[in-house]
């Protein structure tokens, strides 16, 4: 996956946008499945909400933060500032920002729907219809990018959509060998009572190889956008996916969690317009929240 991705990176999807637009169908198409098989199969909703509680606050936490304790996230041009660099870092930023004010937006949304106890079918296009708006405009967003810079895609951008294609087939399968197995037992961690939080963590690890291989390679802006960006795929779509084949009610974390993943953003997002990255004291902060959320969380 980061082997295509960093040819894609080369052909037409530059920094913030590669992150934004491309990478959470790569590392969130597992939840994208798993959402799909509980709506078609009659599975229950809570275990749906809390994967994409789980995935999202794990990615706002544990997976910005740790690449920031030991890299640091920095989106000032280091070394010599020259303009170019001054420029690029400046847009990144600023992408950052309406990705993380998406984010915001989008849980609220969530919040306000889900008030009631149960998001039904008429929530779930509201929430669908929101994501395919947000894609729709980081589309237009590249176009625009590729005519100012009179660039344009590589010709094996359709072969390399096809084996991130496989690769998601591949998915599908394991994901439902996975959901069958765990939810043939009854008791014990690795049973049904649990199975929110399980796919949630699998799911979240192409999430973290991206993180920890991005921040070795010294590109920040990559790690901050493929984690916001991937929360757009559980937060609204997942979600609303669900809502469409039946009515989702809401799970006992679902405030809570919520209200935790809506801190992070703002967090984030005071920390990009203001100290230009995250320090990694915070790091080891954002990660001391993540056990702190765990040991709530889960269910005793």
């Amino acid at each position: 996956m980061i082997w295509r991705l960093e040819t894609m990176n080369d052909g037409g999807f530059e920094g913030t946008v590669l992150g934004t637009l491309v990478m959470p169908y790569c590392s969130g198409v597992g939840n994208l499945i798993f959402a799909f098989m509980m709506g078609t199969r009659g599975g229950p909703g809570s275990a749906v909400m809390e994967n994409t509680l789980v995935n999202n606050i794990t990615n706002l936490t544990l997976l910005i933060g740790l690449p920031a304790l030991i890299w640091g996230l920095s989106l000032s041009p280091a070394g010599r500032k020259k303009k170019n660099a001054v420029q690029e870092s400046h847009v990144n930023r600023l992408s950052l920002m309406l990705t993380l004010v998406a984010g915001l937006f989008f849980t609220g949304v969530v919040w306000a729907l889900g008030r009631d106890g149960r998001l039904d079918f008429s929530d779930g296009l509201v929430l669908v219809g929101m994501f395919l708006f947000w894609q729709v405009f980081h589309v237009f967003e590249v176009l625009k990018t590729n005519v100012r810079q009179n660039r344009a895609f590589t010709w094996t951008l359709p072969v390399d959509l096809l084996l991130l294609g496989a690769g998601a087939y591949g998915i599908y399968f394991s994901t439902d060998w996975l959901v069958e197995w765990v939810s043939r037992t009854d008791s014990g961690f690795l049973s049904q009572k649990y199975l929110g939080w399980l796919s949630g963590w699998l799911m979240v690890l192409p999430n973290a190889l991206l993180a920890l291989y991005y921040g070795w390679r010294g590109r920040p802006e990559v790690v901050y956008t493929s984690q916001a960006g991937d929360g757009h795929i559980c937060i609204p779509l997942c979600v609303g996916v669900f809502a469409l084949y039946e009515p989702l009610k809401v799970p006992a974390l679902f405030r809570e969690a919520l209200v935790l993943l809506a801190a992070a953003l703002a967090l984030h997002l005071v920390l990009t317009m203001v100290f230009k990255g995250l320090p990694r004291w915070l790091g080891a902060v954002l990660i001391a929240a993540y056990g702190v959320f765990l040991y709530q969380g889960l269910p005793r």
